[in-house]
């Protein structure tokens, strides 16, 4: 089972995708959370406590990964960091493109395509997975060239990942709307 997270910020879609997983991992399977974000300042680092509490007790073993998705399956030195048949949570999409998009300062305009092909051969190989994303496209003002490009490059990435994926879920205020499949 593979399901597809989106909504605005703060509207509860962390705790609905961890509570997803985490019944998904309800038979035993190994559950995993992807951390993507590389904080930048205290906000992040504030962000990144209030998701480690929300989750504590839950079993989740942590996995820092903000780039190469599908690396955590692959066999890299003989060995996965993580096993297939488990449960994945990976939250968040958006802060992962941000990673490929502005690596180390530099700017990378096709990174939508990247992320979308890491998430596609991560897809694959994972039998079970949450992807958390953010829903950034109801702003109507035109932003500058590099805003622009990452909306668009996100919502390529939403996308294929919506087509893949078995469900698809909205959170609005806190209320699921399931758009694709059933959960």
């Amino acid at each position: 089972m593979k399901i597809f997270v989106s909504g605005g910020a703060k509207n509860g879609k962390s705790s609905f995708a961890q509570n997803k997983a985490a019944e998904l991992a309800a038979d035993g399977r190994p559950l995993y959370y992807i951390a993507t974000m590389i904080p930048t300042d205290d906000e992040d680092r504030a962000r990144i406590r209030r998701h480690v509490e929300d989750r504590d007790g839950m079993g989740f073993i942590t996995l820092e990964q903000p780039r190469d998705i599908a690396g955590l399956l692959e066999p890299g030195d003989g060995e996965r960091r993580a096993d297939p048949s488990g449960v994945f949570l990976l939250d968040s999409v958006t802060a992962l493109l941000a990673n490929e998009m502005f690596r180390d300062g530099a700017y990378d305009p096709e990174a939508g395509e990247k992320v979308a092909e890491d998430l596609t051969r991560f897809c694959a190989l994972a039998e079970h997975a949450v992807f958390v994303s953010d829903y950034i496209y109801s702003e109507a003002r035109r932003f500058d060239e590099f805003t622009e490009n990452y909306r668009r490059s996100l919502a390529l990435v939403d996308r294929r990942l919506a087509a893949l994926c078995d469900a698809v879920c909205e959170v609005c205020y806190g209320t699921v709307l399931c758009r694709k499949g059933t959960i």
